[in-house]
């Protein structure tokens, strides 16, 4: 999201600079900078990192910025390294207010929005509504800003026949939230109906072992693929018949709207900021966390070209609303509102 928003926002020809906390080289990293975005890492370790808070201070002081936007949980290093400065935050919760960050994180939260130093946007009205009842902060006080990317990156699909076999695709860490177990359990229950479908999995995280031991036990190995971590993950959705999401909670997952924009089906589960993206019965089937329900969407997409092609194209025309260049205009908007405050 943040890689796509200052991309966008290199249309208004204003001074970009990204701090990553960490120490890493990616794609995205890569992406930024042939933007000709500066791109800062400053190795923090793991844990809580005090040294974070000078080294901000330092670059702060070296870059002199008219707004510092902040993400998930560096908000807490922004808000002690600018403390005494009048420079002001704008803060993106990414998922819900009360499962993004720690009881440290919170406070700091708490403090920062009271004090009127930092301002909090949300993702989608479910996390609108989150960030309000955490915060005590007035919903007016709190803008809706969706994710969008450059949907000019989106491979779009052109047929919606299996050519025998059934695809689903799933992108997303390796975490107890992604419900990869649940996930598992329902490609079970298709494939013993649908035997020429398979499940790949784009991703890495902590679990990500024992998610493959548990394919392993189910006897499933040779229809569940794991891909790792891809640095382009339009051709894979294109190739893809199905794109599943069936989370435990999410905030607004850009996936979906990669998901959309290339024009596929999705099945996702009902919670976060998921409905307020997806319109069940219409570009989605959104069901409940259980693995029959999944399952029982996935046996709907794949017994119908009919209703893969109609959801599919509907998401087209949904995706619309999730442009990168509407995300940096919304933003832009808001970042010289708050500057005056």
């Amino acid at each position: 999201m943040c890689c796509n928003l200052l991309c966008a926002l290199k249309d208004y020809e204003e001074d970009l600079t990204v701090i990553s906390l960490f120490d890493s080289s990616t794609a995205l990293t890569e992406k930024l900078t042939k933007n000709g975005i500066k791109v800062i890492c400053l190795g923090k370790k793991m844990g809580m990192d005090l040294s974070m808070i000078r080294k901000l201070r330092k670059i702060f002081k070296k870059e002199n910025p008219d707004i510092i936007h902040a993400h998930a949980d560096v908000l807490k290093y922004v808000g002690l390294a600018t403390l005494f400065s009048r420079v002001k935050i704008v803060h993106t919760i990414h998922t819900l207010a009360n499962k993004e960050s720690g009881k440290a994180d919170l406070l700091a939260n708490k403090y920062l929005y009271r004090k009127q130093k930092a301002f909090p946007v949300a993702l989608t009205p479910v996390v609108q509504g989150s960030i309000r009842n955490k915060y005590d902060i007035p919903i007016e006080n709190i803008p809706v800003i969706y994710n969008g990317i450059d949907l000019s990156s989106c491979i779009e699909k052109t047929s919606y026949s299996t050519n025998g076999e059934f695809k689903i695709l799933h992108i997303g860490r390796f975490s107890e939230e992604k419900n990869h177990v649940g996930l598992i359990n329902a490609f079970e229950i298709l494939h013993k109906r649908v035997p020429n479908s398979s499940l790949n999995l784009i991703g890495d995280g902590p679990l990500k072992e024992k998610i493959v031991d548990y394919v392993k036990e189910k006897d499933l190995a040779d229809s569940v693929n794991f891909l790792g971590l891809q640095p382009n993950v339009y051709p894979h959705l294109n190739e893809t018949d199905v794109f599943a999401l069936p989370s435990i909670f999410e905030g607004m997952p850009m996936t979906l709207i990669e998901a959309m924009g290339t024009g596929l089906p999705i099945v996702a589960s009902n919670v976060g900021g998921i409905p307020d993206m997806l319109k069940d019965g219409s570009n989605a089937i959104l069901t409940e966390v259980n693995d029959e329900a999944i399952a029982n969407a996935f046996i709907a997409f794949a017994e119908s070209e009919d209703l893969r092609k109609a959801y599919g194209q509907q998401g087209l025309i949904d995706a619309k609303a999730f442009s990168s260049q509407i995300m940096a205009r919304d933003y832009y908007d808001y970042y010289r509102i708050v500057s005056k405050k």
